[in-house]
């Protein structure tokens, strides 16, 4: 992502326009070595491949935090069951503890679950998420100057306490061959997405102008979306788009590395100064598929999400949040 002026000056109207006008795109020359991508994808595998107790082990339902494994068939997107199993993994805190004056929302800051028997998983996450971050900060000074904005306007929501969060997901194959549901229908509910997807695998879909678009992996490349914060940051001038994964055919599977670049849990997202020609095209908000407004603060939309995704998480650690 080095480059001369002129280059980069490209790099951001085409960044623009594309966030504006699909909400994703293919980055290359992001200058993770492959080295690095290669043990994310092995650590990945072996995770996947550990004894189901183990698994079980550091299952979410021991995290208040929504942190650590959920086995296939334990999350929900737009209402039905997503088949796939997955480890989550944030930046690690220590725990809030609820009382009266704290949001709820804090309760999602905490450590994570590990597994025992690959101790140097840690490690090599570790590295990615800091990695990542960086690029996707990068992105979104170069986001904020294409729109006329001063570069630094995002650095203040995630300087101090971005909350990153990264799902290492193994999706078996269950399409046969009629398509079967991977992940549901959705947008991101934070700021920026970056997905590596396993060499040679298929999948993803993104909507556009009202048709399902395959998005097939291309190699060295991280396939970057933005999320509904930085939706409502722009009135709607970038663009969260709808998109879902489908099961791959049986017999086979898929290794997918969503990593979730998000502004502190307390930030509320900085409306950008954009210039008016941006700003005259500005669409407005997009309809939730659930229609929940996207909210304000980034906690609010993050701990609306774990509810509604992980009830069992919900009735083993946080009952008094069920609603009525």
């Amino acid at each position: 992502m080095s480059a001369s002026p002129d280059e980069a000056a490209r790099f951001r109207d085409d960044l623009r326009d594309a966030m504006h006008d699909v909400g994703f795109i293919y980055l290359a020359g992001h200058g993770i070595p492959q080295e690095l991508t290669d043990a994310m994808l092995d650590i990945s595998r072996r995770f996947f491949d550990l004894p189901e107790d183990q698994k079980l082990a550091i299952e979410n339902v021991h995290s208040p935090q929504f942190r650590g494994y959920t086995r296939v068939g334990g999350e929900i997107t737009d209402g039905a069951i997503d088949w796939r199993e997955q480890i989550d993994i944030g930046v690690e805190r220590d725990a809030v503890e609820p009382r009266p004056g704290v949001a709820d929302y804090w309760r999602l800051e905490g450590p994570n679950l590990w597994p025992e028997n690959l101790p140097e998983m840690r490690g090599i996450v570790t590295e990615w998420t800091e990695r990542l971050s960086a690029i996707s900060l990068d992105l979104l000074r170069a986001l904020a100057l294409s729109l006329g904005a001063p570069e630094d306007t995002f650095d203040a929501a995630f300087a101090a306490q971005a909350f990153p969060m990264l799902k290492i997901v193994r999706y078996p194959g269950e399409s046969d061959p009629e398509p079967k549901q991977g992940v549901g229908s959705h947008r991101d509910g934070g700021v920026l997405t970056l997905l590596l997807v396993e060499p040679g695998k298929g999948g993803l879909q993104v909507e556009y102008q009202g048709q399902w678009i395959d998005a097939p992996q291309v190699p060295g490349t991280f396939v970057v979306n933005i999320g509904e914060m930085l939706e409502l940051a722009t009135n709607g001038y970038l663009k969260a788009t709808l998109h879902r994964v489908i099961s791959p055919l049986r017999g086979t599977d898929r290794i997918s590395l969503p990593f979730f670049y998000n502004p502190a849990l307390d930030a509320t997202m900085p409306r950008l100064a954009v210039s008016p020609e941006f700003q005259a095209k500005a669409r407005g908000l997009s309809v939730d598929p659930t229609n929940s407004p996207i909210l304000e603060t980034y906690g609010d939309n993050a701990l609306r999400y774990r509810l509604r995704a992980h009830p069992n998480v919900v009735e083993a650690h946080h009952p008094d949040l069920l609603k009525a």
